[in-house]
């Protein structure tokens, strides 16, 4: 199949390798706007460099595309591929607005092309791990369940994670993989209830999700922390507990030891003994969990078939994430089915998402 990626930033960058290594996929092009950013992925994938869009689609034929871009462009070139006749890997979240969601997803429909939503957590061999075995009752019922998903600020790197509209905050870009994988495995959200604290380079936001058949999941995002990016889970069922800790979970972990000038200083050591160290590199995957998903919608496509995460799925985990967002913002819990009935979003709330 011919892909290509529009948007050469961080997940341009590892939708366009990780298609570089897949069978049966020949990468035809990469597109941004910044000429520069466009040539030195091409450079690094062996394809071609666009600048607009509209040039990638009229010397195509494409296949399928992947949009990489900011939330608010999600809608905009989803509707241009669909009315390309190009199948649509889009990255989470589905878009801005429920309406532009919608919008996608009638368009996608009209013009026959497939609309598969990126969230890539449910790939992570540590998160199908621990739902193979919680969808196994080796913990008996979840009823509690704690996830953490902290690490740097995205916006040192690039300024438009700096712009509610364009990225949607912690909630909405980053939080939104523990949302939509929990849903995948304790079912239906009742109710949200949320905090959030926002300054210059740091977003950090706590939300408790009560679902349906009872179980309760607290989840903590931030943008900001001065550490290594992390995530960490646990769900305590009525039969055991579960744990993944990314920090905890290497195939290879390196302590490295104190620099010989530091020694000197700290213990009178002579620096002259100490032995130049061994570097130790990690254990490398054969294939990523993007290589995975990524793998798993091109067969999706060509066989027509259902992916792991749906379009549904997508629209649900968007829609807790905006109830999250009202939450933080009243100091009230919201009610998901009350939600739903007012369409998710008012022109209230639209104005404090984005501001």
């Amino acid at each position: 199949m011919r892909v290509a990626v529009l948007g050469c930033g961080t997940m341009g960058g590892v939708h366009a390798r990780s298609y570089a290594k897949l069978k049966d996929v020949e990468l035809v092009g990469v597109c941004d706007v910044e000429e520069d950013e466009a040539v030195r992925l091409a450079n690094a994938c062996g394809t071609k460099a666009y600048s607009r869009f509209e040039d990638m689609l009229d010397e195509g034929p494409l296949d399928v595309v992947s949009i990489c871009l900011p939330t608010s462009l999600h809608c905009t070139y989803t509707v241009m591929a669909a009315e390309a006749g190009v199948h649509v890997i889009c990255e989470k979240p589905v878009s801005s607005t429920a309406k532009e969601a919608e919008m996608m997803d009638v368009i996608c429909r009209a013009n026959q092309v497939q609309l598969l939503i990126a969230h890539v957590g449910r790939f992570f061999p540590a998160y199908t791990d621990v739902a193979r075995q919680i969808k196994a009752g080796v913990i008996g019922k979840p009823g509690v369940v704690h996830a953490r998903r902290i690490g740097p600020h995205p916006g040192l790197m690039k300024n438009w994670y700096n712009n509610e509209w364009d990225s949607g905050g912690v909630i909405r870009d980053l939080m939104i993989h523990d949302i939509d994988y929990m849903r995948s495995l304790l079912g239906e959200v009742r109710s949200v209830y949320a905090q959030r604290r926002t300054f210059p380079h740091l977003d950090y936001a706590w939300v408790t999700l009560r679902f349906e058949q009872g179980a309760i999941a607290n989840l903590e995002g931030m943008w900001g922390y001065p550490g290594p990016f992390q995530t960490a889970m646990e769900f305590a069922g009525d039969r055991g507990i579960i744990h993944a800790n990314s920090e905890v979970a290497q195939s290879v972990m390196i302590h490295r030891a104190v620099g010989s000038a530091e020694r000197m200083s700290t213990t009178g050591a002579d620096p002259s003994s100490e032995h130049t160290p061994i570097v130790l590199r990690k254990s490398p995957e054969f294939e990523t969990a993007y290589d995975r998903e990524l793998s798993h919608f091109i067969q999706c496509i060509q066989s027509r078939s259902q992916p792991e995460v749906t379009f549904q799925d997508a629209c649900m985990a968007s829609k807790v994430a905006r109830a999250a967002l009202e939450s933080a913002h009243s100091g009230l819990r919201v009610n998901m089915l009350g939600f739903e009935e007012k369409g998710g979003e008012s022109d209230e709330t639209a104005a404090y998402w984005y501001d």
